[in-house]
């Protein structure tokens, strides 16, 4: 009854409303006179078809259709009737129906009191687009099942409700974005189609949820809550709801269940689980198979290789430089199909999908098949091997004995860095250059300084004369080398060497030579200085030739004159190279051949002075070589760098490295060979001189054998720097070092 009702005045709304006018709001006394017009049936032809319309829809549209029919008059009707057929066909969803008529004429009778209503200026002051939704009697139905049609729903008629046309495009879109102030708070109506623009108050609760918030101001979420259980105890209950009657009444529903479950059990309809058998039994899968024919085919069997796999080549998109060119191409369609290296070419598409069909698919799973049944094949015996065998066998380091283990004494005095020392050939006696200008000898066995030659200058470096005949000390001070007899030892020795310095006669026409050789005057003789090699540079590293005779200095110059050789019988100077080949960093003598290696920032090149020829080119591979020594027999060179690296070349095997050592944690400063003993030692910048046993065999088919022995340490980093040089006892299996601490240490 109430979805009839609701219905009847549904569709009496329908027929009365006027387009662009709201109905006055309903007077208190009005209500109270409309339950008896609801109580009235309505007329069969206005009964909807749903029969579980809810109340609540049904109130809701009494209001409408009441307040509508008691605003319009019988005299507005007669009114709008003669108008004229024109303006009834503009309102095209307004026109009357003779249902809704007879709908109107049957709440005529009802008793109501009419107001007048006066038209005038507030008279659309109320009016609102608000009942056009109303009348849009879509429903809650997904909007998505109109998407294919014209239409987006029906009316309460059962007519079709088309959608707006959309005739806006970009352009408008964008005029009115740019014209209209309203354009930011103007959205689309899903149900009509029509722009609607939102309210302040709209747009103020949109804000507050993109915010966040609540949508409701007045809301409160922190505001006090009420405990109802507390922890107090209370004197009455929180609810006073008796219990229910089921809750302490045995239930009948299920006393009927368990009584159909007990007669099941007793006719033998429900049989109880019997217990599992947990014995397995077992069953004999190949009982019928012939043992030897089974294990036969087994041990005969040899699986198939696989397909290669496929390469960029066989890509979709392969990369540039695997396209062939318009050359490639022809040459490849001229070779034979058994000559092509590949059975395709490639090509590039756009995208997977464009990819056609392969054309020798088939061509090619048939020659798969037959490598597979007409191939013979082998089997490759697979060679087992054990990790541990790839290490190789080092022997042990107390195996390797004797080599350098502890610190056994501390030469002091010098006040700066002490930059460069060399051993005297006896051994007795070590000569040692620092910062501080001056030059000490020291005694090695007690640790004592026996003399102190003040240079002027930084001492770069000095080296005593390798020949036992000869006491001659010379020191790199600045842009000169100064040769000095420290008198030291057997007074015959140093006689002699006296003696050969001043038997030389200069010659009648003297030539042009790159360096000035100069005598020493009466009081720098009494310090114990004898020539002086003025250079137009300053001087960085000088070395001895192993017969004594010559000397090689390396200039801190660019050009071709960085490395002179002088000689000093006959006090000649001379530059053997004719171009530069980079930046010198330090030069050293073959000791048994006519060889000069020359170490630059990239590479060691190796010279041949007789020749006058480059004879190898040694390639570390580092940045950037600090340091240079050959080994005594002469076919294998070390050199250090400043990126930590120790690298060890076997002449005869290669001009590439044949063992890199990274066992320091800074730049290597100095390298060094024993002269007698398989030893080599390298100085760092961490303070530390690592001692490596490197055994160098007679046989040419065996490589040699590199083992770190010993890691020693005592100097102190200053300014960064650790340890500037390292040399060898001439005798013993000692090692000296100089570091930026000041200090000299003998470790044995």
């Amino acid at each position: 009854m109430a979805g009839a009702r609701g219905e009847g005045l549904a569709v009496a709304a329908a027929t009365v409303t006027r387009p662009g006018k709201r109905p006055p709001e309903p007077e208190p006394e009005l209500e109270l006179e409309e339950p008896s017009l609801l109580s009235a049936p309505a007329p069969s032809h206005m009964l909807g078809s749903d029969p579980g319309l809810s109340d609540s829809d049904s109130e809701e549209s009494v209001f409408s259709g009441l307040e509508e029919s008691g605003s319009d008059s019988t005299e507005d009707d007669a009114a709008s009737e003669e108008e004229g057929a024109g303006t009834s066909k503009q309102r095209g969803r307004m026109d009357r129906s003779p249902g809704q008529q007879v709908g109107v004429q049957a709440r005529t009778p009802c008793p109501r009191t009419e107001v007048a209503s006066v038209p005038g200026e507030g008279e659309y002051a109320e009016d609102s687009s608000d009942e056009e939704d109303i009348r849009n009697t879509v429903g809650n139905v997904p909007l998505e099942w109109y998407d294919d049609f014209p239409h987006v729903g029906y009316d309460l008629d059962g007519r079709r409700i088309y959608k707006p046309l959309r005739t806006r495009d970009e352009l408008d879109q964008f005029l009115d974005q740019m014209d209209d102030p309203d354009y930011w708070r103007t959205v689309r109506d899903r149900m009509t189609g029509h722009r609607v623009r939102l309210t302040d108050e709209q747009v103020a609760l949109v804000q507050r949820l993109q915010r966040g918030q609540f949508g409701d101001v007045s809301f409160d979420p922190y505001e006090p809550a009420v405990d109802f259980f507390s922890g107090d105890l209370m004197i009455h209950p929180v609810t006073n709801r008796p219990a229910d009657k089921r809750s302490f009444i045995p239930s009948l529903v299920e006393k009927e269940k368990v009584s159909r479950m007990v007669h099941a059990i007793k006719m033998g309809w429900i049989q109880p689980r019997r217990p599992r058998d947990h014995t397995p039994s077992f069953y004999d899968l190949w009982a019928q198979e012939d043992p030897n024919a089974v294990l036969g085919r087994h041990k005969m069997h040899v699986p198939a290789p696989k397909l290669a796999l496929p390469g960029h080549s066989e890509s979709y998109n392969p990369p540039p430089e695997y396209l062939p060119s318009e050359e490639e191409r022809l040459a490849w369609e001229q070779q034979e199909p058994d000559e092509r290296k590949l059975g395709f070419l490639p090509r590039r598409f756009p995208s997977l999908r464009a990819v056609p069909a392969y054309g020798r698919f088939i061509q090619e799973r048939f020659e798969r098949c037959l490598d597979l049944y007409l191939c013979p094949r082998q089997r490759k015996m697979r060679v087992n091997v054990d990790p541990e065998d790839l290490i190789p066998k080092l022997p042990r380091p107390r195996d390797l004995q004797p080599f350098p283990t502890c610190q056994a004494l501390v030469y002091r005095g010098h006040n700066d860095l002490v930059r460069c020392l060399s051993v005297s050939p006896d051994g007795q006696w070590l000569a040692s250059g620092s910062d501080d200008g001056s030059v000490r000898l020291w005694e090695v066995a007690t640790a004592r300084c026996m003399k102190t030659v003040p240079m002027g200058g930084v001492v770069k470096s000095v080296a005593w004369n390798p020949h036992p005949t000869v006491c001659l000390v010379a020191v790199a001070v600045e842009d000169a080398v100064l040769l000095l007899n420290p008198a030291l030892g057997d007074r015959l020795v140093v006689g002699s060497t006296d003696q050969l310095l001043s038997t030389f006669t200069p010659p009648l026409e003297a030539a042009s030579q790159p360096a000035l050789w100069l005598e020493a005057s009466e009081e720098e003789r009494q310090g114990g200085l004898r020539l002086r090699i003025h250079h137009g540079k300053p001087v960085t590293q000088v070395t001895w030739h192993g017969r004594g005779d010559y000397l090689a200095v390396v200039l801190a110059t660019p050009g071709h004159t960085q490395v002179l050789i002088h000689q000093l019988s006959r006090r000649r100077s001379q530059s053997p190279f004719r171009r530069s080949h980079g930046q010198v960093q330090g030069v050293a003598f073959h000791p048994t051949r006519p060889f000069l290696l020359v170490a630059s920032q990239r590479c060691i090149r190796l010279y041949h002075l007789l020749r006058q020829e480059l004879t190898k080119k040694l390639m570390p591979n580092c940045k950037w070589v600090s340091s240079l020594a050959v080994h005594p027999a002469g076919d294998n060179v070390i050199c250090g760098s400043y990126d930590s690296k120790l690298v060890w070349f076997d002449m005869d095997l290669s001009t590439k490295p044949y063992r890199v050592l990274r066992h320091h944690k800074k730049a290597l400063r100095a390298v060094a060979f024993h002269p007698r003993y398989p030893l080599f030692a390298s100085g760092s910048d961490d303070g530390s001189v690592i001692v490596c046993h490197g055994m160098v065999y007679n046989d040419l088919l065996q490589n040699p054998l590199l083992v770190p022995v010993k890691v020693l340490k005592g100097h102190a980093l200053t300014r960064d720097l650790g340890v500037l040089d390292v040399a060898f006892h001439p005798t013993q299996p000692w090692v000296f070092s100089s570091g930026a601490d000041g200090t000299l240490r003998l470790f044995t």
